[in-house]
């Protein structure tokens, strides 16, 4: 599989406490496989377990305009606990050095459609919870570790780039 382009997509929750175990394992995973991996992050609140989580995921989508998504998910995924009220999404805007009025409502009214979408996606994908994780376009339903990651993107076979038209 050298030089092959291997995906790994993870739905989300930035409240979810198993995102944030999974968050730096996959960030190891990322640093280990380079360029040879592809990462998403999609958004999947679980808005009636978690109230901060739609918040959060809609600050990450209004920081991704302004170039700072990844910035933003470190920091929500930042620390043992979640921190995600109002005030701790101004602070890590301020942080990442983004006017803290572009990461809360009203301003994030505009990017709540691509939280939906993502949300969506997932429903349509099978996803009943978080993280969810799919590599190389198929659900994965192991044990998330880095060494348990690796071997399987590195042994499922990426799924076939479909020609447009």
């Amino acid at each position: 599989m050298l030089g092959s382009e291997l995906s790994l997509v993870e739905y989300g929750d930035f409240e979810c406490p198993y995102c944030r175990r999974a968050a730096p394992i996959i960030d190891e995973v990322r640093e280990r496989l380079g360029n040879r991996l592809v990462f998403a992050f999609r958004h999947f609140p679980l808005a009636e377990l978690h109230p901060y989580a739609l918040s959060a995921a809609v600050a990450a989508e209004a920081a991704a305009l302004k170039g700072q998504f990844w910035p933003m998910h470190a920091k929500l995924y930042s620390g043992d606990e979640p921190r995600l009220t109002q005030a701790d999404l101004r602070r890590y805007a301020e942080e990442i050095g983004i006017p803290p009025e572009k990461v809360l409502w009203p301003a994030t009214r505009f990017v709540e459609d691509r939280v939906e979408a993502d949300f969506n996606s997932g429903v349509r994908s099978g996803v009943r919870g978080t993280p969810a994780l799919f590599v190389n376009g198929e659900m994965y339903r192991g044990g998330v570790t880095v060494p348990n990651l690796i071997e399987a993107l590195e042994t499922t076979a990426p799924a076939p780039i479909q020609p447009l038209g």
